[in-house]
């Protein structure tokens, strides 16, 4: 079964000012990692989505779902 992730990183990213660049940076990965990650082609591991969630000061939780 395949799930969908849905998630708000753009949002957060967007609250805080940060380009894709800039959180690629803080979260130490490449600004098309972020962008496939926001447009939901790349479902992070967990290490990546405790990193992003630590960088954009919110939890995981906060920033991935699964649709019911």
């Amino acid at each position: 079964m395949h799930e969908h992730l849905r998630n708000r990183l753009r949002e957060e990213r967007a609250r805080l000012g940060l380009t894709q660049a800039d959180l690629a940076t803080l979260a130490q990965v490449s600004r098309k990692t972020i962008n496939t990650v926001e447009n939901g082609v790349f479902i992070p591991s967990t290490v990546l989505a405790l990193r992003l969630a630590r960088v954009l000061g919110t939890s995981v939780e906060s920033l991935f779902q699964i649709p019911e």
